[in-house]
């Protein structure tokens, strides 16, 4: 498995140890967890964003809400 370096601020860092502590278990556990729960938060952003087309259309829409085009009744947006 690959390695990296994580920067962690000293008062975080200090409440980690003691969790892992307590927990008997490794820090790198504890933050491979968490970034999995991460993972699974935003795995529909990361399927939007695997679709070239859903990219475009919310890129067009943002473009339209920055320019002030007034937004569409939902009758209209199912078709």
């Amino acid at each position: 498995m690959a390695t990296a370096t994580v920067r962690i601020p000293a008062e975080q860092l200090d409440i980690l140890r003691i969790i892992a502590g307590i927990e008997k278990v490794e820090m790198g556990q504890i933050l491979s967890e968490l970034i999995d729960e991460y993972i699974k938060r935003h795995q529909e952003t990361l399927d939007l964003l695997s679709r070239p087309e859903w990219v475009d259309i919310i890129a067009r829409g943002k473009e339209e809400v920055d320019t002030g085009v007034e937004g569409k009744p939902l009758d209209e947006l199912a078709g």
